[in-house]
């Protein structure tokens, strides 16, 4: 049983949904009642009753909610404290996008926080990433979080969520998402990235058969081919820095958008480990910052 799955069970019972509830513990819908399920297989008692049209909390599960809150918010201060004593080497592993967007501002809190614990960084794609966490070769990991939900043998630490726009070029033409997407070629996010087989997916939904006219393993690249006018891509939603670079359209894709969470990761039994811990509290600050 982790931490994260009681922290779901308060955030449920406080927003009345598994839906409301998501955006606050950074999950979607199903991972929050995949974790109310575990934690029900736990206690071997069920936690909320189902029967009616809203989920309602059963007595125990109001129970356990209650004699859990408090420690909960016992361990997240001393979390955000940044008086622990830390030091030693930390291997970090970090996708190409949050090296720029969240490495910046993680690197400036922990130097604050921990300025005896050295870093060393590698980049990689998600999936090789998680390799080498499981291997051993590295610590923790700043990677998208498989939409399955990704290995119970990992601690996932969720950072932020971001939502995927389509970009195009200014004064594109086009009545939607679908048709801009029919009309101009697609620029297609590297597939070796669980990024971009998010987007693909999304693109065959949208427009089954669409085929790219280019695979590019950068969002920045991607965005630069866009102002360029060379063709329309789906992309998680870019860093204010990069839309006053560039001249280009950002699209919302609604309450359809497929979303991406981005999650540090590490060995289960590392989860608690002081080094893992300002790495934790490092990248939450820097993700507010974005």
């Amino acid at each position: 049983m982790k931490l994260e799955a009681l922290r779901t069970l308060c955030a449920v019972i406080h927003h009345g949904s598994y839906a409301a509830a998501a955006p606050e513990v950074n999950l979607t819908a199903s991972a929050v009642g995949l974790q109310i399920r575990q934690l029900e297989t736990h206690f071997g008692r069920p936690l909320f009753d189902r029967s009616a049209r809203q989920v309602r909390p059963t007595a125990f599960g109001i129970e356990l909610a209650d004699a859990v809150r408090d420690t909960l918010a016992t361990l997240a201060r001393l979390r955000d404290r940044g008086d622990m004593s830390v030091s030693g080497h930390l291997r970090l592993g970090v996708i190409e996008s949050a090296q720029i967007a969240l490495l910046p501002g993680y690197l400036r809190t922990l130097r604050e926080l921990y300025p005896q614990v050295t870093v060393q960084i590698s980049r990689g794609v998600s999936q090789l990433l998680l390799q080498d966490i499981k291997a051993g070769r590295l610590d923790t990991a700043v990677v998208v979080r498989p939409q399955a939900g990704g290995s119970r043998r990992l601690c996932w630490m969720p950072l932020r969520r971001d939502a995927f726009v389509l970009v195009a070029p200014k004064g594109c033409v086009g009545k939607g998402p679908a048709d801009i997407l029919q009309r101009y070629d697609w620029i297609r996010l590297d597939r070796s990235a669980t990024g971009g087989q998010i987007a693909a997916s999304f693109v065959e939904r949208l427009v089954p058969g669409k085929t790219p006219w280019v695979d590019l393993p950068g969002i920045d690249a991607i965005v630069a081919m866009v102002a360029e006018g060379l063709g329309v891509s789906i992309i998680p939603k870019t860093r204010a820095a990069l839309r006053r670079a560039y001249h280009y359209e950002e699209i919302d894709l609604g309450p359809s958008a497929p979303v991406r969470e981005i999650a540090l990761v590490c060995r289960a039994s590392d989860g608690e480990s002081r080094k893992i811990l300002a790495a934790r509290l490092a990248f939450e600050h820097a993700s507010k910052l974005t």
